[in-house]
């Protein structure tokens, strides 16, 4: 993980193209807690129950004062595609470039079946509503993490 995201740090600022048209950015929140997670690819079953659930408690995080953005390196079109299928209603940011997740140190280097690729590694940074880093989860198990997040959150 990039040293970056040492707690208390200042979490790296981006400007995305979302799900929906615009942008999302982290200097554009200012003032608001985020929940940024980085996901590797829309609509496999993983991502969609990750994004199943942190949509299911979209409003607990909204109560909190805290704003879920989902990140992967798929464009805005399948984010739009990802969205309307499952109801998602938080945004979606399309980073085909890849510069927030260098940037966030979660594109990495990951292995299957022997075979070495590069990806992202299924990570969550909740940011505080100064812009610094307030907790990160690496290798998330998708079972009860958005829940955990909630709880995170709520405690800023």
């Amino acid at each position: 993980m990039s040293k970056a995201l040492n707690v208390g740090a200042a979490a790296p600022d981006f400007e995305l193209p979302a799900s929906g048209g615009g942008s999302v950015s982290l200097s554009g929140l200012k003032g608001k807690a985020v929940v940024l997670y980085f996901y590797p690819k829309d609509d496999t079953s993983g991502c969609t129950k990750e994004a199943i659930d942190f949509n299911r408690l979209k409003g607990e995080f909204a109560k909190a004062g805290a704003v879920v953005i989902g990140v992967s390196p798929d464009s805005v079109d399948s984010h739009d595609r990802f969205k309307a299928k499952h109801g998602l209603d938080f945004p979606l940011a399309a980073d085909e470039r890849k510069t927030a997740l260098e940037a966030y140190g979660v594109w990495t280097e990951k292995s299957m079946y022997g075979r070495k690729y590069m990806g992202v590694e299924r990570t969550t940074v909740l940011i505080d509503r100064e812009g610094r880093v307030a907790h990160v989860w690496e290798k998330v198990k998708v079972n009860g993490h958005a829940d955990e997040v909630l709880a995170a959150a709520k405690s800023l």
